[in-house]
């Protein structure tokens, strides 16, 4: 397969999806190709965790705008809304990725007791 635009990628991803094999695109050589390049760019650190002041290595490249949504943006770095440019690929560690998904939901903090020394 040579994809060439997003409209060729959005039927491909699409044609994935419709057929519940979506898999086959997060193995494609498209994919990963595009996954270590994001990586590479962003030194594998988490940006979540970066934003939050420490550094967790990132094993996963998030879609901002979720594939099955978007289907031909699922290989932009990039996308556009109301004439901004947007990043659409971000890499995130395991937690993250599943906290920006709803997974996970952030702890929050609690005394072990009520009492208060």
């Amino acid at each position: 397969m040579n994809i060439k635009n997003h409209n060729e990628v959005g039927h491909w991803v699409q044609g994935l999806i419709e057929t519940d094999n979506l898999h086959a695109f997060y193995v494609s050589r498209y994919w990963l190709r595009l996954r270590a390049e994001v990586l590479l760019e962003f030194k594998n650190e988490c940006q979540h965790c970066k934003a939050r002041g420490f550094y967790k290595r990132a094993d996963t490249v998030h879609h901002v705008q979720y594939v099955r949504k978007y289907p031909r943006l699922a290989l932009s770095k990039v996308y556009i809304f109301g004439g901004k440019e947007y990043k659409n690929l971000i890499p995130l560690c395991h937690a993250c990725h599943e906290e920006v998904h709803g997974y996970r939901q952030k702890e929050k903090k609690k005394p072990l007791t009520e009492e208060r020394w």
